[in-house]
């Protein structure tokens, strides 16, 4: 009794044009109708997700295209060149890893977004199809291989001869300096196990052309070299220099001269302020701007990749 009262109550309150649309149909057609509802409706929810999906597809491609523009190499998360070990194991496999880095960053969205693909051959090619039709793609990739296709040596060789000639160094980019000011550590210094100057040699770690050599107040006794690639690599805190001057060819592993402690200091050959260690900086002038790129990961690809030479044994 009280479920039949309810009914008809509801279905006096049904009375809006609805109702009275259907209430004078016959059964079928009230169904016919109420099917072309339905068509009606689940055609509105598929174009709907459709736009949400194409949409969705286009705001993601647009978020990709944004990373590579032509300043993005002079960004600070691409100037770090940062990489998981996983990266830096497989381009140990290549000659020439400046494309796959490149690549590599884009997806990553340098360094904020962890990769999706697998660390192989294949996965490169596809993913440089899908970036080589972008307008700025030409240039990205030049400036990734000049910083990366011409390394071949790591700088500090390893003793022929048993001498304890030890090395290390760690990720120490932009980590504070105060000589002549706050400033953030533009390189990579490889520290000796044996804190005498003169004992290891430094050898060039790519081909190229000696731009530049002589006293700097921070860098004491440097050399500057240009690769083929147009890197600028940079040695400070020398003891000493080999037989070579501004303007001379040397070829990736010749000897540059012996690491020091040279530097910080207006007066030339002042020696002492630090330990002994080897400078390493990376360098790219574009559109008129130096420009600095972190070193750290160049050492690591080059670490397992030493000539043997004798050390001074006096």
């Amino acid at each position: 009794m009280y479920y039949h009262k309810r009914y008809k109550a509801l279905q006096k309150k049904h009375t809006g044009e609805e109702a009275n649309y259907f209430s004078g149909m016959p059964f079928v057609e009230r169904l016919r109708a109420a099917g072309r509802r339905g068509v009606r409706y689940l055609l509105f929810c598929f174009l709907l997700c459709l736009f949400l999906v194409l949409g969705t597809r286009r705001l993601f491609e647009e978020s990709r295209e944004s990373r590579l523009k032509t300043t993005v190499v002079k960004s600070d998360s691409f100037r770090k060149q940062w990489m998981d070990s996983q990266m830096l194991e497989l381009i140990k496999t290549t000659e020439k890893p400046g494309e796959f880095l490149g690549l590599y960053w884009l997806e990553t969205a340098f360094s904020q977004e962890e990769f999706l693909n697998p660390y192989d051959l294949q996965t490169f090619q596809k993913l440089k199809k899908d970036w080589e039709g972008s307008q700025d793609w030409e240039a990205y990739r030049k400036v990734c291989e000049a910083l990366w296709n011409d390394l071949t040596y790591f700088p500090v060789p390893e003793p022929s001869n048993g001498v304890e000639a030890g090395v290390s160094f760690v990720d120490s980019w932009m980590f504070e300096r105060s000589y002549g000011g706050k400033r953030g550590h533009e390189g990579t210094d490889i520290m000796a196990a044996v804190d005498e100057r003169g004992r290891y040699p430094v050898v060039s770690m790519t081909d190229g052309v000696i731009r530049h050599k002589g006293w700097l107040e921070k860098g004491g006794y440097r050399l500057g070299i240009v690769a083929p690639g147009g890197a600028y690599f940079y040695y400070a805190h020398l003891d000493s220099y080999a037989d070579l001057e501004e303007g001379d060819s040397v070829k990736a592993g010749d000897l540059l001269g012996f690491m020091g402690d040279t530097g910080y200091s207006k007066v030339e050959g002042t020696t002492g302020n630090f330990p002994v260690h080897l400078h390493v900086g990376i360098y790219l002038v574009l559109d008129g701007e130096e420009i600095s790129y972190n070193p750290y990961y160049a050492l690591r690809f080059l670490e397992d990749r030493k000539i043997r030479c004798a050390y001074p044994t006096e």
